[in-house]
């Protein structure tokens, strides 16, 4: 397919350009496409997703206008292309087209999302937004960073729908010869050619056992075969995904018979239809299965500076330095007093409060609580002095901090001072009395503790850490494409919550009057 290019003439009878031009907002998402649409997304910023042969394609500025305008609005696909014929607004912020201009078949916005996802910038429409946002001198070195949950696009399986289907992805995947012999080791008598369960009583508690017994059985009996063997790409993964599933649900128990095991695992897979979507929790009563989009805001502009996706069981921390590629290496700016991050106790990790301490960064970070039983004495009750080594309990005992374990700078064991303690029946019911467990990172987060205690610096994050929260609500405010994913597999869910952020970032920078003139890149006077 060979590069569509967009006409360079309407017809002034029967342009929208007159219709629209009285009726839609200069400071809205249609007018600033209108005036800019040529200059973001010219057709040669994606003449290498498309070959010097072929016929030609839907001209590619319309087709980024439509993705971006399809992720303001929450629409499908098909919704988004009866939208572009239909919708004088977005035939004029495609340019000002013609009223009869013809439409598209929505596998057009299928294809071209494909095409990024293959090339080597697949986030570039995300890239040009911000890249004009910089040029115009929008995006500063301040950052808030924030997670929302994003619902994931599949169902989540029970244990017995995991095996049967983990092993039907193997029996497909393997080449025929390979089927044979692990449709050989079936003995359960299940044919695995159906997605439905297998026909039970599921009252009966037998019934059940037996059943997650025999498919757990064929499972093993089909690794087994594989153990030792070089396998193709496809039938790797399937096999990994088989074994993924079994050994995270399902144990042998002292009779050989399989049995699913009680509770849940760290990192569960929940659907074979999607391996690397997760159970996730936003709050300790509210959890969710799917992923968690990350953001950065610039929180003067509210401009979207960095986006990822993580696994939904994966926390903040270890999205946050990502989300901060381009502000982490700004020592000499740092230290003039130009950067800071923001975020929530989510953030707060001692390995994550080192990078921005140690690097100068201004730290809005809260620092994580101390873990705590109900009714006892937090952790952060206690005095830690990392110099002398020493912890310091309420009652003014002071034990020596032990020995470096692992991660660990050591632990402290109050013991016997325990034992005739008035405060005792506050801290702990443990026969060896109060034990405090020190951190690698114990003295970042005791310093970030400390940070929190002055009132500029609430005062600061009272102020700031909201934007990232109006902006999150910006985004999820579509049910369709916004808290639901539209995709599946996290490089792909990734790409479209990019592409949400560079729309909204388009439309903020609409109300920000940004235009482009001789000298460049500029947005209206605050």
């Amino acid at each position: 397919m060979t590069l569509g290019r967009v006409p360079s003439q309407g017809d002034l009878l029967r342009s929208t350009v007159e219709f629209c031009a009285g009726r839609v907002g200069e400071d809205s998402i249609y007018g600033v496409l209108h005036r800019e649409c040529v200059r973001l997304f010219p057709d040669e910023m994606f003449a290498d997703l498309f070959t010097d042969v072929g016929r030609r394609s839907v001209p590619p500025m319309i087709v980024a206008v439509v993705m971006v305008l399809q992720r303001v609005e929450g629409l499908s696909d098909r919704e988004a292309v009866e939208r572009f014929a239909f919708d004088a607004r977005w035939k004029y912020a495609a340019g000002g087209l013609d009223f009869d201009y013809p439409g598209f078949v929505h596998t057009v916005l299928v294809d071209m999302r494909a095409r990024l996802a293959r090339s080597e910038r697949p986030n570039r429409i995300f890239d040009t937004v911000l890249q004009v946002a910089h040029r115009a001198g929008l995006v500063g070195r301040r950052r808030v960073l924030d997670s929302t949950p994003l619902y994931d696009a599949v169902a989540t399986m029970d244990t017995i729908t995991l095996v049967r289907s983990a092993i039907r992805g193997l029996l497909t995947a393997a080449d025929a010869e390979l089927a044979t012999m692990l449709r050989a080791r079936v003995s359960s008598g299940d044919d695995y050619a159906s997605a439905a369960k297998p026909v039970i009583d599921w009252d009966d508690e037998a019934a059940r056992a037996q059943l997650i017994d025999s498919r757990a059985g064929d499972a093993m009996a089909m690794l087994a075969v594989l153990d030792g063997c070089e396998l193709d790409e496809p039938t790797g993964r399937a096999a990994q995904l088989l074994a993924t599933v079994v050994g995270q649900d399902i144990a042998e128990g002292d009779d050989g018979c399989f049995r699913i095991v009680r509770g849940t695992a760290a990192d569960r897979v929940i659907s074979t239809v999607d391996p690397e979507t997760r159970h996730g929790h936003k709050t300790s009563a509210r959890g969710f299965d799917g992923y968690k989009g990350h953001l950065a805001v610039d929180p003067d502009s509210e401009i979207i500076a960095a986006t990822t996706v993580t696994p939904g069981n994966a926390g903040d921390a270890d999205a946050a330095e990502g989300l901060l590629a381009d502000i982490l290496p700004a020592e000499a700016e740092a230290e003039a007093g130009g950067v800071a991050v923001f975020g929530d106790a989510a953030c707060g990790a001692g390995e994550f409060l080192k990078r921005l301490d140690d690097n100068g960064i201004g730290n809005r970070i809260k620092g994580q609580p101390s873990p705590s039983v109900k009714g006892y004495f937090a952790k952060d009750r206690f005095t830690i002095d990392l110099d002398r080594r020493t912890v310091t309990c309420p009652a003014g005992v002071t034990a020596t901090i032990g020995a470096r374990t692992g991660r660990r700078t050591g632990t402290a064991c109050l013991g016997v001072a325990c034992t005739g303690c008035p405060l005792r029946a506050q801290c702990t019911t443990a026969a060896g009395g109060r034990t405090i467990t020190v951190g690698a990172f114990e003295e970042y987060l005791v310093t970030g503790r400390e940070r929190q205690r002055d009132p500029a610096w609430k005062a600061d994050y009272r102020a700031t850490r909201p934007k990232v929260e109006r902006k999150i609500g910006h985004l999820m405010r579509r049910r369709h494409g916004g808290r639901r994913a539209r995709m599946r597999g996290r490089v792909e869910v990734a790409a479209d919550f990019g592409l949400l952020a560079a729309a909204h970032n388009l439309a903020r920078l609409a109300v920000l009057g940004i235009a482009h003139t001789t000298g460049g890149w500029t947005a209206a006077p605050a």
